[in-house]
């Protein structure tokens, strides 16, 4: 017998759970398939785990800053007992957010789903039917072609060593190849870069980006820029990545040159859904090129960023157009990014390669405040963007806590305000919170 719902979800991670919960306690009929571990990739093998990871390489990092102002003897990072901590909060995730879907009257389908029409999806064999489908399905680590890629490892596989190799070797330039050399730096590995051009983390303010590196260099980083690997050969216990450039011999690779969204086998050219090779196309209301048919999350072809955050926004919005809360196109507001490197880069808004004549742009040197230096935090700078009418369109910051000065920033430029009413915002003192705000 076919069961049929109001709205099913292809996926489980924060493109859906995040709407769907609420949505079925308003009383919808909501189904969601998962062919793996309920959550997605955020809480199973990305945002959460590798947070728990980082920590404490940056609490380790702070305190060796710290050496000769108020504390001595460095720390030593136990990388076994760092991820046993992970696991343990990892481990309990699924059940956690599975839980709470089925607590709202969610039904759970394990498989995966593919759909025979545009209402209609099918999962082992069974036939389940919606009035409307969302695909939540995400990305995976993108696949090296170059011969002997089958030496290489995903981030999973990085998040699930339980020690670090003594050379780690990393072939990317993005999020989760910044982050992993961050952290195995602080663990004590001889870490390499292998940059395929000449530029990182794309979407930042290059100077800063610049900067960064500059310190992971400083902490002990091996930098390759123009360096694409066209050949893997195991070497031993080591493998030896072949380039135009020359040869390195490592004791693990790390492939981290991107993620691919989840568009295979799942009957959208049956159907006629649109895709490319960046996802699902989608309209202004999130519904693909099938009336009916939706997409949220990592999935979809466009130009907000991949994010956590994104995706949650899109759920989110989705659960006020299917409950009738609004018919309103969907309108993205200022979407913070970070890299969790030591120190971390940070921005938000409109933070442009270069200025236009209608934006001002002001960089503080970190050694200017004083709180940085109560912090031992003295290398980076906080941008901020204006327009002509002073309100504030964008910032940037590298610092140890720049997450939390673009957190304290993000609603003057959310919300446009102007520079009285930003005086009317008063925050703590002595924290970082006041600190941002004195950068404006």
């Amino acid at each position: 017998m076919t069961k049929h719902f109001d709205v099913l979800y292809l996926g489980s991670g924060h493109g859906t759970f995040d709407g769907a919960i609420p949505l079925a306690a308003r009383g919808k009929q909501v189904a969601v398939v998962e062919p793996d571990l309920i959550g997605g990739t955020c809480p199973n093998r990305g945002c959460n785990a590798k947070i728990t990871l980082d920590l404490p390489a940056s609490l380790k990092n702070q305190v060796d800053r710290f050496q000769g102002y108020g504390l001595d003897g460095k720390t030593k990072l136990d990388w076994g007992a760092n991820y046993a901590h992970e696991r343990q909060v990892i481990e309990a995730l699924p059940t956690m957010i599975g839980g709470m879907m089925q607590q709202a009257g969610i039904t759970l389908i394990e498989g995966r789903g593919q759909f025979s029409d545009a209402h209609t999806v099918t999962v082992n064999g069974a036939t389940y039917t919606a009035d409307k489908i969302v695909i939540a399905t995400g990305l995976h680590p993108h696949q090296l072609t170059v011969p002997g890629a089958e030496l290489t490892h995903d981030s999973s596989d990085f998040l699930n060593l339980k020690q670090l190799p003594e050379h780690l070797t990393i072939i990317g330039a993005g999020y989760i190849a910044l982050e992993t050399a961050s952290m195995a730096l602080a663990a004590g590995s001889q870490v390499s870069l292998l940059m395929r051009g000449d530029q990182a983390l794309r979407a930042f303010y290059q100077p800063l980006v610049e900067q960064l590196l500059d310190q992971l260099v400083a902490q002990g980083l091996d930098l390759h820029r123009n360096w694409q690997a066209t050949k893997f050969t195991a070497a031993g216990d080591q493998v030896t990545i072949t380039s135009a450039a020359g040869e390195l011999t490592t004791d693990w690779i790390l492939n981290a040159t991107g993620r691919d969204p989840n568009t295979a086998d799942l009957g959208l050219e049956k159907i006629g859904v649109n895709f490319t090779t960046n996802g699902i196309t989608v309209d202004d209301h999130l519904q693909t090129s099938v009336a009916g048919v939706y997409a949220s999350g990592d999935v979809i072809d466009k130009q907000q960023p991949k994010l956590t955050p994104t995706a949650v926004f899109e759920s989110t919005y989705l659960m006020h157009l299917f409950s009738g809360d609004t018919t309103n196109a969907i309108k993205y507001p200022a979407i913070p990014s970070v890299v969790f490197t030591s120190p971390r880069l940070a921005q938000v808004g409109q933070v442009p390669a270069t200025p236009t004549a209608q934006q001002h742009v002001n960089l503080v040197d970190l050694k200017a405040d004083w709180y940085r230096e109560a912090t031992r935090d003295l290398t980076g700078q906080t941008l901020t963007v204006t327009d002509n009418d002073q309100h504030l369109i964008g910032a940037a910051e590298l610092s140890e806590q720049a997450e939390n000065t673009i957190n304290t920033v993000l609603p003057a430029i959310q919300y446009q305000l102007t520079p009285a009413q930003r005086e009317q915002l008063v925050t703590l003192f002595p924290t970082i919170g006041f600190s941002a705000w004195a950068a404006i």
